[in-house]
């Protein structure tokens, strides 16, 4: 089972609600942290590295003594990462999402597969749980075609001895948000009670509906705000799997760096209860899952 823990907004305690399941989780298990632009879920799991590898993207590199200047190239390219001006062709390479049509496409074969660096992939271990990791490289802008790189090693962690993941996605509803939660069995939307957090808890909820993919709702810093994000939850059917109260010491273990389902034994009872409640939310819609397919 793969588990994506999402949010509408940075700062509601994404990473550590994704942190806290991981230390709990009772069967063998992938800690992957995609919000590559900020990743921190390591802070928190301490993993001790073992493997790290740059990686790439597919682009196109001209061959000007082929190249008729036709425009096709020109023409296919929706992100214009490829121009034709007279007898230019003019590349833009940090424009490019790698689909390889310009390549495929030219009549003469002048372009050829180049590649550049998206950013750097790691692996490890943070005691019995495998860690995995990307960090987009500094000033890069492409992280969905990364985070697919970063998944694709997921599923080879998977495929080579089977274990579940839990996912500390990026915040927000943009294309990398969307990219880090499609393939999931089950999204953990984590929000608070405060205006702004309902406003984009909302908006996630609208964004990620359409995937057809079972959501749960977890409620941190329960007791601040109002009464709105509990009313729409009700009137969507969108069930509330756990609280987490408004706590002082619960930030100041997150201030340190803590896991904080070690803070207490209340608290780590809190997270066993958000685990059983995901299993059981991912079983019981099994069926709708296969009637939306």
């Amino acid at each position: 089972m793969i588990v994506s823990v999402a949010s509408g907004k940075g700062g509601t305690g994404k990473t550590t609600v994704a942190a806290s399941l991981a230390t709990i989780w009772d069967r063998p298990l992938v800690a992957v942290d995609l919000d590559v632009e900020e990743p921190n879920l390591h802070l928190f799991l301490r993993p001790n590295l073992e493997e790290s590898e740059a990686a790439h993207m597919e682009v196109p590199v001209v061959d000007a003594s082929r190249c008729t200047f036709c425009g096709a190239c020109s023409e296919l390219c929706q992100f214009k990462a490829i121009c034709a001006m007279g007898k230019l062709i003019l590349t833009f390479p940090e424009m490019c999402h790698g689909c390889g049509g310009c390549i495929a496409l030219c009549p003469e074969k002048a372009l050829s597969p180049g590649t550049r660096e998206l950013g750097e992939i790691n692996r490890g271990r943070a005691g019995t749980i495998g860690f995995l990791m990307g960090r987009l490289r500094v000033g890069e802008a492409m992280s969905p075609p990364f985070m697919r790189l970063v998944k694709a090693k997921l599923n080879e962690m998977i495929a080579q001895s089977a274990r579940d993941a839990i996912i500390d996605a990026p915040p927000g509803v943009s294309c990398p948000a969307v990219n880090a939660v499609i393939d999931s069995d089950l999204i953990l939307l984590v929000t608070e009670p405060t205006p702004f957090g309902f406003y984009d808890f909302r908006l996630a909820w609208e964004a990620f509906s359409p995937l057809g993919k079972p959501m749960g709702a977890v409620v941190n810093r329960a007791g601040l705000g109002t009464d709105d994000l509990y009313r729409f939850c009700r009137d969507k059917g969108l069930p509330i799997l756990t609280e987490i109260p408004f706590d002082r010491a619960i930030a100041e273990a997150y201030a340190r760096g803590r896991v904080i389902a070690e803070v207490s034994p209340r608290l780590k009872e809190t997270f066993v209860s958000l685990r059983d409640e995901i299993r059981d939310l991912a079983e019981r819609s099994r069926p709708r899952e296969a009637a939306h397919a």
